[in-house]
C-alpha cells in the first residue's frame, strides 16, 4: 500500500517530500535516488514554513505521470493541472492548509518553530499518509 510505503519511508528519516514522491516515482520511471536529490529541499515547507512537503511531494508524482513535456501536447497540460488542482482541494478540504506552518501551529524556519519540531511528528505523518492516499484515490 503506498501510504503505508510513504509513512515507512518517513519514519526512516527521509523528509516528508522524498516519502511521498518516493512511494510513486519509480512506478513512473524515475529511479528512487534520483526522487531523493530532487526533493531533499522540498521538506518543511521549503525549510521556510511554506508549501507543506508532502503536498509537494504529490504535486511532483502528479506531474511525473501526467505532466506535459511536448509543448504541442496541451492535453496533458490540462490533465496534469486539473489533477494538481483536485489533489489539493482535497487536501485543503481535509487540513485547511497546504501551508507547513499553519499545518504545524508553528512556523519551522524560525529558532523557536526548529525548537518545537521532531522529525516525526504525528501531524508531520498524518501528511505524508494522507497525501499518499489522496494520491491513490485520484488513480496514481
Amino acid at each position: 500500500m503506498k501510504s503505508e510505503t510513504a509513512v515507512n519511508n518517513f519514519s526512516n528519516g527521509y523528509n516528508c517530500a522524498q516519502s511521498v514522491f518516493l512511494a510513486f516515482c519509480e512506478e513512473y520511471g524515475l529511479e528512487g535516488k534520483t526522487a531523493l536529490k530532487l526533493t531533499c529541499g522540498l521538506g518543511g515547507g521549503f525549510r521556510s514554513g511554506e508549501l507543506c512537503g508532502a503536498v509537494s511531494g504529490a504535486v511532483l508524482a502528479i506531474g511525473l505521470k501526467d505532466g506535459q513535456f511536448d509543448l504541442e501536447d496541451n492535453e496533458s497540460k490540462a490533465l496534469c493541472h486539473s489533477k494538481m488542482i483536485g489533489f489539493i482541494d482535497q487536501f485543503r478540504e481535509q487540513f485547511s492548509s497546504i501551508t507547513c506552518k499553519d499545518l504545524l501551529g508553528y512556523d519551522i524556519s524560525t529558532e523557536e518553530g526548529k525548537a518545537q519540531h521532531q522529525h516525526g511528528k504525528p501531524v508531520c505523518t498524518e501528511m505524508v499518509k494522507r497525501a499518499a492516499e489522496l494520491l491513490v484515490e485520484l488513480g496514481y
